[in-house]
């Protein structure tokens, strides 16, 4: 148990003493979790849960509160702790994004928001909205499944951007597969968006693909 350790080995004490920075990420959730059940002590519960990520502990992004209930030990307030944390560090991450000066390239999109994107487990259809000096005024996801013409319209991107008044918009989605190439539903649905654009005023900087640990930009390859 945590209370068998030496003071200067147990989690919060070695984080006010070192800080975070210095901690496993077994210790980090067990600081989270705070108490451990009758027969086993926070550390273990931080460590069952982590035995459940094969790919790291980026896969807690996908993780329900179900699920980490399911892990013996863990209840819902345990479950939420964790999970909002989670969710704080990526708007902690997000908030980097939109104070970003200025978007020069598909790495500056793919280096922040592909960082949230690429491990989802359905394909999410996401605008970013940028002023007339390509720096970003807000993202939001439109839609979440496979891409097709239906669930990706242009009343439903171009009525957003008109409403932050935007001046151009880069395309997001991901692939699932972790492969970015581009399907051919993929690239109709950005010529048409672009061609939307067009009539509107409101241009379509590129489309960019995330995949795990690469990127594909439409513009880059000039299918835009």
């Amino acid at each position: 148990m945590i209370k068998d350790l030496p003071l200067n080995e147990r989690p919060r004490e070695k984080m006010i003493n070192i800080g975070s920075k210095k901690l496993s990420n077994t210790e980090l959730l067990a600081i989270l979790i705070q108490t451990g059940s009758k027969s086993e002590s926070s550390l273990a519960l931080a460590q069952k849960i982590l035995e459940l990520m094969n790919n790291g502990i980026h896969e807690l992004n996908n993780m329900t509160v179900q699920e980490l209930c399911q892990i013996k030990g863990i209840g819902p307030s345990k479950a939420v702790q964790i999970l909002a944390a989670v969710e704080l560090a990526n708007r902690i991450k997000m908030d980097e994004f939109l104070i970003k000066e200025k978007i020069m390239s598909p790495k500056d999109i793919y280096d922040i928001v592909g960082q949230d994107m690429k491990y989802f487990k359905k394909e999410v259809f996401r605008v970013v909205f940028l002023d007339t000096k390509n720096r970003v005024i807000d993202y939001e996801d439109i839609s979440m499944g496979s891409l097709n013409s239906s669930i990706v319209h242009p009343r439903e991107v171009f009525n957003r951007a008109v409403k932050k008044s935007a001046a151009g918009i880069v395309l997001m989605h991901n692939h699932p597969s972790g492969n970015p190439t581009p399907s051919s539903e993929d690239i109709n649905i950005t010529k048409r968006l672009a061609q939307a654009g067009e009539l509107l005023g409101i241009k379509v900087m590129d489309h960019v693909i995330i995949g795990i640990g690469k990127y594909y930009s439409m513009r880059e390859e000039n299918l835009m």
